[in-house]
């Protein structure tokens, strides 16, 4: 087979404690999947199922624990915030997976950031537009080693956090997650054939804001540990 142009090699992770990579496939994001959150943005979350976007897998970018990831602040917007996040990644493919099935499909679990052009995204939301300049834009998408669930287990619960400078921003509970990882997997599945290689963001908490040039975050959720990223 001749390509037009060279296939570039996959977007991979590094898996905690081994040599092994996780080549990404997709990328999948769950909306508005803590309550407070929610509603700092406006919304009821008593009324709103699950919903979901995506970001290209090359938005991905590897952060490895004791170093600082470094962040250029992105194009056209004046109002750049970060996300914290459980990641769950996909280890078995499946459609229409069973509820009580679906953990089965997870491989295991990453610290993320969603990072997003907030400006925007409202602008689009406003307009009743797809959200991809807000949230698909290049290097949107950090995420720290992947462990494995044969390692840390499933999360029903376990401290999420995020800090800007040393200041806390976000603090709370992945027990907090109005739809879990488990109901996440088994409703996504319904739309999309999940395979090896998907990455799935579950949501963020509340307290999301912004970050200038020269912010430093460090995100973590715990059994995962913390990364580092700095805007440059």
């Amino acid at each position: 087979m001749t390509f037009v142009f060279p296939p570039e090699a996959p977007i991979a992770v590094p898996v905690a404690g081994s040599d092994a990579q996780f080549a990404v496939r997709r990328v999948y994001c769950v909306g508005r999947n803590y309550a407070a959150h929610a509603r700092e943005m406006g919304f009821d979350p008593e009324r709103e199922p699950p919903f979901f976007f995506c970001k290209p897998a090359d938005a991905v970018v590897p952060v490895a624990y004791g170093e600082t990831l470094e962040l250029a602040y992105p194009a056209q917007t004046q109002n750049y915030h970060y996300e914290a996040e459980l990641v769950a990644v996909i280890g078995k493919g499946g459609s229409d997976i069973p509820l009580e099935r679906a953990l089965d499909h997870v491989w295991g679990y990453a610290v993320g950031l969603d990072m997003t052009r907030r400006d925007l995204q409202m602008k689009m939301r406003e307009m009743g537009r797809p959200w991809e300049i807000g949230k698909a834009f290049d290097r949107s998408a950090p995420i720290g080693p992947i462990h494995p669930v044969s390692a840390v287990g499933h999360f029903e619960s376990g401290a999420l956090w995020l800090n800007v400078n040393g200041e806390t921003k976000q603090k709370s509970d992945v027990s907090h997650l109005i739809w879990s990882v488990a109901e996440t997997v088994a409703d996504l599945s319904k739309y999309f054939r999940l395979e090896p290689g998907d990455v799935i963001f579950t949501g963020t908490p509340e307290g999301v804001g912004a970050v200038k040039t020269g912010d430093t975050m460090k995100v973590g959720v715990e059994r995962l540990g913390e990364v580092t990223v700095r805007v440059v």
